[in-house]
C-alpha cells in the first residue's frame, strides 16, 4: 500500500500504517547500504531539489547521499549564492525552481510552516527536513528505526526525551511518532525548557534526571540550542550538566540496560558526557547510518507515487 499523502510535513496526525511502512521499507535499504555496490536505479529520472535555508551537516548530507544511492538527479540550493540575496521572494524562488520540472523538494527552514506553504505553490512532493521549532519527521523516523533495530520493538517501551524540549522540533516529531507506535513517552529537563502545554501531547514530565533514567528503556538526549538563545533559560552550562547531564555514573547507578540516542550535534560535557557518548549504551553513529536508509525509504515511497 502507498503512503496516505504525497508529502511528509511532520508526524503529527500521520497514520501508524504510514510510519510502519516507512520503517519496514527502510529495512530493505539498510541492507543495500551493506553491499559493495550501494546504488540502485529506483528513482532514476527523478529530480530532487534540496532547499536548505538553515545550516545543516548530518541532515543535508544524509538526504544527498540517499538521493544518490537511489540514482535520482540532485540539485542543491544554497541561500548564499541564490537570487534571494538580490531581493527575490521565497515564493518566486520556489516558482522558478518549480518551472524546471522537479519531482520532489526537501526543505529546511528556520520558520515553522514553510513546508506546508510549499504544498500550496508547488506540485512537487514536499519533505520537511526541519522547520523552525515545529517538526523534523525524518529524524524521528530514524530514531524509531534505531530503537527497533536495537531492542526489537517500539510498542510498550518507555522513552524519555531529555533536554531543551522548548526549542526542539525533534522532540515534537518523536513524541507524535512514538505515541502513534505504542510507546509511553515522557520528557525531562529544567522547567524553563519544557513548554507548559507539553502534557496535552500525551507525555509525562520529569524534572529529575535520575528518575528519568531509572524508569525508562530509552533516553533520547537533546542538546541545548544556543543558536535559538536557549542558554538564557539556565544559569550556566555547567549547572545544566550537574543537574541534567547524562553521565556514566548516573547510568550505572540507575539503569545499566538503558539505550541512549542523540540526534546530534553533541555538546560533550553539557547534556552528555564523553564516556556515555562513546560508550556501550549509545547507538549515536548507528542513527547516522540508519538516517540514510530511512531517508531512502521516504524518497522511494514518495517518488514512486508521482
Amino acid at each position: 500500500m502507498p503512503l496516505s499523502s504525497k508529502h511528509l510535513l511532520g508526524l503529527s496526525g500521520v497514520p501508524k500504517e504510514d510510519i510502519q511502512l516507512i520503517l519496514d521499507t527502510a529495512v530493505t535499504f539498510r541492507e543495500i547500504l551493506e553491499r559493495p555496490i550501494k546504488k540502485v536505479p529506483t528513482l532514476k529520472g527523478k529530480t530532487i531539489v534540496n532547499l536548505f535555508f538553515e545550516n545543516s551537516t548530518r541532515t543535508r548530507i544524509s538526504f544527498e547521499l540517499a538521493q544518490k544511492r537511489l540514482s535520482a538527479d540532485t540539485v542543491n540550493f544554497t541561500t548564499s549564492s541564490s537570487s534571494t540575496k538580490k531581493g527575490e521572494t521565497f515564493k518566486d524562488t520556489v516558482l522558478n525552481i518549480e518551472a524546471m520540472k522537479i519531482d520532489m523538494i526537501v526543505v529546511r527552514h528556520q520558520s515553522a510552516g514553510v513546508p506546508q506553504f510549499l504544498t500550496k505553490i508547488s506540485n512537487a512532493s514536499i519533505i520537511n527536513a526541519g522547520d523552525g521549532r515545529h517538526e523534523h519527521p525524518t529524524q524521528a523516523l530514524l530514531d524509531m528505526y534505531s530503537i527497533k533495530e536495537k531492542i526489537g520493538k517500539i510498542d510498550g517501551l518507555k522513552v524519555c526525551i531529555v533536554g531543551d524540549i522548548a526549542h526542539s522540533r525533534v522532540a515534537i516529531s518523536n513524541i507524535a511518532g512514538l505515541i502513534s507506535m505504542g510507546a509511553k513517552v515522557s520528557v525531562c529537563g529544567p522547567a524553563t525548557m519544557i513548554p507548559k502545554s507539553i502534557e496535552s501531547l500525551g507525555v509525562t514530565v520529569h524534572h529529575d534526571i535520575n528518575k528519568a533514567i531509572a524508569e525508562n528503556d530509552v533516553l533520547n538526549i537533546l542538546r541545548i540550542q544556543l543558536e535559538r538563545k536557549a542558554g538564557t533559560n539556565i544559569p550556566s552550562l555547567r549547572e545544566y550538566h550537574n543537574y541534567f547531564g547524562v553521565t556514566e555514573e548516573r547510568l550505572e547507578k540507575n539503569n545499566k540496560d538503558i539505550l541512549i540516542l542523540h540526534p546530534g550535534p553533541i555538546n560533550r560535557g553539557v547534556e552528555i558526557s564523553s564516556e556515555v557518548a562513546d560508550g556501550p549504551y549509545q547507538v549515536i553513529l548507528d542513527q547516522v547510518t540508519n538516517g540514510v536508509a530511512v531517508r531512502m525509504a521516504v524518497l522511494y515511497l514518495l517518488g514512486t507515487m508521482n
